[in-house]
């Protein structure tokens, strides 16, 4: 694909900035961060294996209820990493956006860290993928449109 955008080309438009929670931090902390950040997932990082720079896990909306609802209010006092994904998909910088929606959709999650020699770099959400999408089919929409009234216009005239 010749003009595939990128991923990178998509955090161009993101902060630089990227919320991250160390995996000791309570699930309270985590989501008062996600309410302060108004994002649906974090990146949660370890805690002193490596300096606590480590991609351990992510930490999203959905763990969150899920704790919520399987071990009640409690569930607020315990460590983020008791309930965050460890399984976390990521993408790199050189993705596709398609091949990040293709992610999103087989694994059935809304965020991917972009991770980039082993470093986060930043975020991607459904929101940031969704939002390419409708930049896309309002060019397109403007394209057509412009063809479309070319089709119109009155021929020009052949006299002389």
């Amino acid at each position: 694909m010749l003009n595939a955008i990128l991923v990178a080309d998509l955090l161009t438009l993101k902060s630089a900035r990227v919320p991250t929670i160390r995996m000791t931090e309570t699930v309270e902390m985590a989501a008062t961060l996600l309410n302060r950040e108004r994002i649906g997932a974090v990146v949660v990082k370890d805690a002193c294996g490596s300096e606590g720079d480590t991609v351990v896990g992510i930490f999203s909306e959905r763990d969150l209820v899920r704790a919520i609802a399987d071990r009640g209010i409690a569930s607020l006092r315990a460590p983020v990493a008791e309930l965050m994904s460890r399984n976390m998909i990521s993408c790199a910088m050189q993705d596709t956006v398609d091949h990040v929606r293709a992610l999103m959709d087989e694994h059935h999650v809304r965020h991917l860290p972009v991770l980039q020699d082993h470093q986060l770099v930043g975020v991607l959400s459904i929101r940031d993928v969704l939002a390419h999408d409708v930049r896309l089919a309002a060019r397109a929409s403007a394209t057509l449109g412009s063809v479309a009234a070319g089709m119109q216009a009155p021929a020009p005239s052949l006299s002389s």
